[in-house]
Order: C-alpha cells, then structure tokens, then sequence
C-alpha cells in the first residue's frame, strides 16, 4: 500500500477528486480538482505547488565524493561550482541511460542526487574502492516544486536569507523559512520559472502552509500529476519508462537508448576523464545515432477532418498521453514506418497538438512531414505532423 508523503495531511486535505497515484511507493495526487486545467493554468500564469517528495535522494559524502560522482555521470564534474546544480543522465558500459536526474554540489566533497528510480546499489558499486561514501537520504527529505511565474515573488515574501535575484538557473542557496532551514535550488519539470524546496519533513507542513499563506494573492495553487504532465510535454522534458526504458529494465537490447538518442546528448562530456559508458558514447559520436529525438506538431486541420470522419469534434484537449504511437513515413506510396512518439498532449498555451519521441535517424530532418497515428471512435488514422524542435514552450522568464 502507498505510503502518505510528509505533506499528505495538506494534500489530502484539499484533494476533491480523490485521485491518487502511486509514485515510487508513496501516494500523490493525479489532481486535486474534478480537472486538472486551473492547476496547468497555475503552472503558466502564476504558481503551483507540486509535492514532489517521492523522488529518490542520496548524498554522497568523502575525499573522493567527487571522483565517483564524475564515475557515474556524463557531465564534467570537474567543473562544477559548488552551489551548482547538474541535470544529467548516467549510463552503463555499452553507453545506454539508466536514470537521469540532478545532482547538486552542496559542498567540494558533497553531493546530492535525485533520481526517478533507486539507485543507491549502483553508486556504491560504481564507487567500490573509493573513500567515499553513499547515503540514501529519501526518507529524510521533503520536497516541493513551486513553479511559475510568480514562484519568485512568494519565496521573497517567505525565504529567509537568499536573494533571489541572485540566484541563478540550476543554482542552490542556503535559507529559513519561520526559523528552521531549507535548500533551495533554481529546478523544475515544467520548463517555466521555478524552484523546489528541500526541507526536513518535520517542516514539511509548515512549509506548506506559509507558501499557502503568503501565495494566496499570487493564486497560487496546489497541482498535481496530470498538471505537471502537459506542462513537461510542453517543455520536450522526457519521462523514465514512458520516453526511455531503464537499460536496468530493458527486457530487449532495442528498448535500450543512449542520451543521444533521448536528446541529452548535450549533457555528454566526452572530452573528461574516464566515466561509464565514455568509449561507447565517443564510438557513436563518430559514427552517428541510429535513433534522434524529435518533437512533432500534429496538424490542427488535419487532425480535425480526422474527427469530423466519424462526426465528432476533435477530442485531444486534457490528459497529456503516455501511450506511444507509431509514426510513417509521408513519401507517396511508402507507409513504412520510422519511430515513435512517446508523449504527446494537447499544449493549452500554444493551441497546439504536439508529441515528442524518436525516428529513425535518416528521417529526422528539422521541418520534415511525417504522418503520426491517432485513434479516432476506435479506428487507427494517420495524421500529418511537422518536426519542429523542442522545447515548445520556452519563455524568457525560466532562465532570467
């Protein structure tokens, strides 16, 4: 049965639709309204606050903390500031992700790691015969996600201690909210300005309830699962077992992806020192990817026609889907197919219906037509898309 987070008494509090879900163990709400779109709206036009505890966290301590951080991840950890936060994948030999996350350097031999899946067997393998040491910490962290627009304006209004206008993009500060201490790092899912809050869950209510308190005139408001879906669909952020799959999980070598293949590859380092999976990562640096990341924008018109076929009105508005559909290729005559979307939503602030996923890599040229599936009254159609690149939502404001 899943376990309540340290902010269920909040959540659970205010969640009329009774929709929970099962994250890594712990329950957190799907929504907390009949519909999920005031909490998008949230998101994009003021704030969100997002429980998002259930994330696995380890802190890796020692004289050699650094060495086997910069071990396990891509990125040159080398050069890394202090109060820097990483986002990053980790792969195996053969160069293939296992999880990505963030790793934040709190200190020359102090390391935090968040991840989608536990890892804490493999940083201590990867870091056998090292002075350092791996600690999962999950337990002894509360987390929440305040994104939006006017996130900045309620954490001056209840952070103690950090300029927030200093405070760099995937940057970590040191504050106090109504006394006890918290990190606060420059992060977030939803590709908009945002921050998450870390906090001992003995503070976790209390801290819920003066970002409540304070937020209220900004409108802030609490969102859930199905909120943060549409807006990292928005933002081309991929999702671990809906966008990729685990090589840890993989049951064949094909659901196996490298970053390059998910679009991280500008978060592969290879000119650093010896890392896992570095010679097979240069290898296909030279030679290419069979496989590209892509976001696609079905066409609206199209897409129309395709409802009006059997007298409906084009049903893609709410749920983001998780559900992947094969994409074709549009030369006349060929229906071979030549990848896949992954996730795909329709975006509210664009007025748009896009998807993000893989082709094959020869037919994944910028501003090429493909045709994606769609089902309509349980009949399988074809729907021309445009390749565009991601993100789709991009405002100044998450990096300013």
């Amino acid at each position: 049965m899943p376990l309540p987070t340290p902010f269920h008494s909040r959540t659970s509090a205010v969640c009329d639709s009774y929709e929970w879900r099962n994250w890594s163990g712990y329950l957190s709400a799907g929504l907390y309204e009949p519909s999920h779109e005031r909490e998008y709206y949230a998101i994009r036009n003021s704030a969100a606050l997002i429980d998002v505890s259930p994330l696995y966290k380890y802190e890796v301590t020692g004289p050699d903390a650094a060495r086997l951080v910069d071990r396990v991840i891509t990125r040159d950890v080398t050069r890394q500031k202090i109060g820097q936060v990483y986002y990053t994948p980790w792969c195996d030999s053969a160069g293939k992700v296992i999880d990505d996350g963030t790793v934040s350097r709190l200190a020359a031999d102090h390391f935090r790691i968040t991840s989608a899946d536990p890892n804490g067997r493999w940083f201590q393998d990867v870091g056998y015969g090292l002075n350092a040491t791996v600690t999962n910490v999950s337990d002894d962290l509360a987390a929440l996600a305040l994104q939006g627009p006017r996130s900045r304006a309620i954490l001056e209004e209840v952070v103690d201690g950090i300029d927030f206008g200093q405070l760099n993009y995937f940057h970590l500060a040191q504050g106090t909210v109504d006394g006890f201490p918290l990190t606060v790092t420059r992060t977030g899912y939803t590709g908009d300005l945002g921050y998450e809050l870390w906090v001992r869950p003995e503070h976790a209510e209390r801290l819920w309830d003066c970002l409540m308190e304070r937020g209220s005139r900004h409108g802030i408001l609490p969102a859930g699962i199905l909120a943060l879906d549409v807006a990292r669909v928005e933002a081309g952020l991929v999702m671990i077992a809906v966008d990729y799959v685990s090589s840890h999980h993989a049951v064949i070598e094909s659901q196996k992806s490298s970053p390059y293949e998910i679009g991280l590859g500008w978060a592969v380092a290879p000119g650093k020192g010896d890392f896992i999976g570095r010679r097979a990562l240069l290898a296909e640096r030279e030679k290419g990817s069979a496989w590209t990341f892509v976001g696609v924008q079905y066409d609206w018109r199209a897409l129309e026609r395709l409802y009006a076929e059997e007298d409906l009105p084009p049903g893609v508005a709410g749920r983001a889907s998780r559900s992947a559909v094969p994409v074709y290729e549009q030369a006349s005559g060929n229906r071979a197919q030549i990848g896949h979307i992954t996730s795909h939503a329709f975006a509210p602030i664009l007025k748009q219906y896009v998807g993000i996923g893989q082709l094959l890599t020869p037919h994944a040229p910028m501003g090429g037509r493909v045709d994606v599936e769609v089902t309509v009254e349980f009949k399988r159609k074809l729907c021309p898309a445009t390749i565009v690149p991601t993100p789709f939502f991009d405002p100044p404001r998450k990096r300013g």
